[in-house]
């Protein structure tokens, strides 16, 4: 008697399509890692954009300069001198997609802040971001590979 031939998958063909899809696995996932790192960069010269309009804003509506912290831009229901609705929480939080916005406000003369200055540092540098990023109230955003950046850096093209 003749024994019916089992169907199926042989462990052969299984370890194949397993290494196949190892082999795909592996060329995805630097690209993948790759294109995070540059959305994540992004986001974080979007939102100092956006933090310059909303200091210039501030300014132009409240008449004392620049605000005195990046809290003092986000919302808490209505807007005041305090509590401006000019950003999201999670900006004026000081953490999005990655980056950490730390915003530092010049001397106060005569009830006005003339000056102010924001970077963005990657959370995990090589992770979660590769460049440092910085603006100040010259709009210009610049940018540093390896350091926190500063004022006598590259601006972004």
């Amino acid at each position: 008697m003749h024994k019916a031939r089992e169907q199926g998958f042989s462990l052969i063909e299984l370890l194949i399509v397993v290494a196949i899809i190892l082999i795909i696995a592996a060329i995805a996932i630097p690209n993948f890692i790759r294109s995070r790192i540059t959305a994540n960069e992004a986001s974080a010269v979007a939102a100092l954009r956006t933090i310059d309009t909303a200091c210039v804003n501030y300014a132009n509506t409240y008449g004392v300069g620049y605000p005195a912290s990046l809290a003092t831009l986000g919302s808490s229901g209505v807007a005041t001198s305090t509590s401006a609705d000019l950003l999201d929480n999670v900006v004026a939080g000081g953490m999005k997609s990655g980056y950490t916005f730390t915003y530092t406000a010049g001397p106060s003369a005569g009830g006005m802040i003339s000056t102010y200055s924001v970077t963005a540092n990657p959370v995990t540098p090589g992770q979660t971001g590769v460049r440092y990023f910085f603006t100040d109230e010259t709009f210009v955003i610049r940018f540093n590979a390896t350091a926190q950046a500063s004022a006598s850096d590259s601006p972004i093209q």
